[in-house]
């Protein structure tokens, strides 16, 4: 039931959103809204806005798809998936003026992640096309990573090519990236830098980050549920008996501060509370990636992979209670008033799981690609749960 739930998340957000850039062949890219309106002033995408970190998490669902058919057995199916992957990594570099670099170094941590994942789905298949791309992705957004990564501020990362802004939206995912690579000293520098400098000891969960304004360095006390999503995304990858220790901490904490009740036929149970749309819109989705990644590690503490999984479960079981089945989301074509179904029958999901889609996103709005890929982000987590 999971995995179909997944499916449907993800037939949702291709019809919806997913489109070729500027009609180009073999190109892939979400676009940000649906519908896309009378006149396309994007160009097919070429202009507007760039969303390069909403593009990394397009990618990152789309190898959570071929994993879910490499887990069921559906080879044929996983391989078609990566080559569609592989096809969303170079177009978000072509978009992207034909570079992996960007002023932003949380999302260039976002594609390498991502980009690393997709490795690892080429190596499970034993596919041999896009090697080239994905060793030049994280051969360039390594170097990067590893150069905002200074004594400043005590340590940590910066966000943006600024460096005036030390935070865990870039130090997080930073250092799960560098564990995934084997660097567990860098990985530990850095989550010791955050708990050190970011950590509340009355929550047990992390500030955002530290500015450097003047000479002085101010705290910016938001608590965003993605951070804590990577924090324990890389305390679960190194795996040394202090960082499991923290881990299981992590997931006790979330649980207590960043659920909320959501009346259902049993009673009530906890999800994870959601930030809105926006980027806000995508931050647990990405909590919950990283909570289904401690419920699978053998060495965290039993007591804490099973209310991390309570956790995913219950969330993606409110989000998939509240959807809006067979929504018909189209588009303004010709000169002529007029509307072409562009997903009709499409499935969308709410923004906030203790509300149903219909309420929170009236159909006479236009949908936005965040909360839409936060859902099927939590509904691939609650797939891959042991």
């Amino acid at each position: 039931m999971a995995a179909a739930r997944a499916a449907e998340a993800e037939r949702s957000v291709g019809l919806l959103f997913a489109r070729p850039l500027a009609a180009l062949p073999a190109t892939a890219l979400a676009r940000v809204h649906a519908p896309t309106g009378r006149r396309d002033a994007s160009l097919g995408g070429l202009r507007g806005p760039w969303h390069y970190w909403w593009q990394a998490h397009h990618l990152d669902a789309v190898v959570d798809a071929g994993l879910r058919r490499l887990r069921a057995g559906v080879l044929a199916g996983a391989s078609a998936t990566a080559a569609r992957a592989d096809r969303v990594l170079a177009t978000v570099r072509l978009r992207n003026r034909a570079r992996w670099t960007n002023d932003f170094y949380d999302d260039m941590a976002w594609l390498a992640l991502a980009a690393g994942r997709l490795g690892r789905l080429h190596r499970l298949l034993e596919r041999r096309r896009g090697h080239r791309t994905l060793r030049s992705a994280r051969r360039t957004l390594t170097a990067e990573l590893r150069s905002a990564l200074t004594d400043d501020a005590g340590g940590g990362l910066f966000w943006s090519t600024e460096r005036d802004f030390k935070n865990v939206p870039a130090s997080g995912p930073a250092a799960l990236h560098l564990a995934r690579l084997g660097d567990l000293d860098a990985a530990r520098r850095i989550l010791d830098w955050a708990y050190d400098r970011l950590w509340s000891p009355d929550t047990g969960l992390f500030a955002d980050g530290i500015r450097l304004r003047d000479g002085a360095e101010v705290i910016v006390p938001d608590v965003w549920s993605y951070n804590q999503g990577t924090v324990l995304g890389a305390l679960v990858t190194i795996g040394d008996p202090e960082s499991l220790g923290r881990a299981a901490a992590l997931v006790t904490a979330v649980d207590t501060h960043l659920t909320t009740a959501e009346a259902d036929a049993s009673g009530g149970r906890r999800v994870l509370r959601t930030h809105g749309s926006g980027d806000g819109g995508l931050f647990t989705g990405i909590l919950a990636r990283y909570l289904a990644l401690a419920a699978d590690t053998d060495q965290l503490d039993a007591s804490a992979r099973a209310t991390a999984s309570r956790l995913v479960r219950g969330t993606a079981d409110a989000l998939w209670e509240g959807r809006d089945p067979g929504r018909h989301v189209g588009r303004h074509v010709g000169r002529r008033p007029g509307w072409r179904a562009d997903a009709a029958g499409a499935t969308v999901f709410s923004l906030d799981p203790t509300r149903p889609a219909a309420a929170a996103l009236p159909a006479a709005d236009p949908l936005e690609l965040a909360p839409q890929l936060q859902a099927w982000t939590v509904l691939e987590a609650a797939a891959r749960l042991p």
